[in-house]
């Protein structure tokens, strides 16, 4: 299967140092392999609630990474220079913020403040990962920065969607009132190698199954949609944004639009497998439609995703492919 495209390790302007929140997860530890190789010293904080020090097997002799297990819901510091705060720190998957509400919303509220602390003593450019979700279930679509939303409060994704809501809220006030330098980015249905394959999410959910010749479970009649970006892309527009002195938000996705059924298809396909796809019922909630307008990415960062989906998708198969069958489950 084909690889997607090598990452562009281009020294990152005056960003020496710079601390991830969240950087033994998924995104994160994507995040910290391209700073490292920009030659940037990286300080991950995480608490493993749900990401894995495997993620970061490869930073285990690496002289510029230091791993610091810590709950950023509780107060820290981090001694010497720090050029960018990255804040990623969050249960972000369906499954983890069901089974973690009140982590998930503390580490919305109490995290991002922490954080903020962190980028304002230290004078830093602090960037917060958002997400699509603060768009809830969309009566606008594509969706642009400028739309509010349609989000439940008290439904059942409402811990994830507030918590980030309120994380937008608390960095726009840390800007406009304390003066620290601050951009937030809203990610869009991130997907690739090192997606945990019980977390909920499509992408990781029909490969697991397709590999392993089990149906492929579509919610409801999988006419919803979804934009997937490769976490490849997601981490150069978070670099991207954090290079700017843009202060956001900024939608970083994939406008290309596909349904979940189209999707179970194409990664049944690009598996070979003969699965069955299976229909079962829709969680609350659920967004019908998804889709990023980037129109602002492009002016401002100069960023689009590259990362075909086929190959992107390929890519992925092919990391779950070669883990052991256990850890596949």
């Amino acid at each position: 299967m084909a690889p997607a495209p090598a990452p562009d390790p281009r020294p990152l302007p005056h960003v020496r140092r710079a601390v991830v929140t969240g950087g033994a997860g998924f995104v994160g530890s994507h995040l910290c392999d391209r700073l490292r190789a920009a030659g940037t010293e990286v300080v991950c904080v995480d608490n493993l609630l749900t990401g894995s020090l495997d993620n970061l097997a490869d930073r285990a002799d690496d002289p510029g990474f230091t791993f610091r297990r810590h709950d950023v819901c509780e107060p820290f510091d981090v001694e010497g220079p720090v050029d960018l705060v990255v804040h990623l720190a969050s249960p972000a998957s369906p499954h983890d913020y069901a089974r973690h509400p009140v982590e998930t919303l503390r580490a919305g509220a109490h995290g991002t403040q922490h954080a903020l602390e962190l980028a304002r003593r230290k004078g830093a450019r602090f960037l917060l990962t958002s997400t699509s979700e603060v768009y809830g279930d969309p009566l606008v679509h594509p969706q642009p920065e400028t739309y509010w939303g349609n989000v439940n409060p008290i439904g059942p994704r409402s811990q994830y969607d507030e918590a980030k809501r309120y994380a937008e809220a608390l960095t726009t006030a840390y800007r406009t009132a304390r003066g620290t330098d601050t951009v937030i980015v809203r990610l869009f249905n991130t997907y690739g190698p090192r997606m945990r394959p019980t977390d909920g999410r499509a992408v990781p959910a029909f490969i697991t199954q397709a590999l392993a010749g089990r149906p492929l479970t579509v919610a409801g009649d999988g006419g919803q949609t979804r934009s997937l970006c490769h976490v490849d892309d997601t981490v150069a527009g978070i670099l991207a944004a954090a290079a700017t002195g843009h202060p956001g938000p900024i939608n970083l996705g994939n406008p290309a639009e596909l349904t979940i059924l189209e999707l179970a298809h194409r990664i049944r396909d690009l598996c070979d497998s003969a699965s069955p796809v299976e229909f079962v019922g829709r969680p609350g909630d659920d967004p019908a439609r998804r889709r990023p307008d980037i129109t602002l990415a492009r002016t401002a960062l100069g960023w689009q995703p590259a990362v075909d989906t086929d190959r992107g998708l390929a890519q992925t198969i092919d990391w779950f492919a070669r883990r052991p069958v256990g850890a596949r489950a």
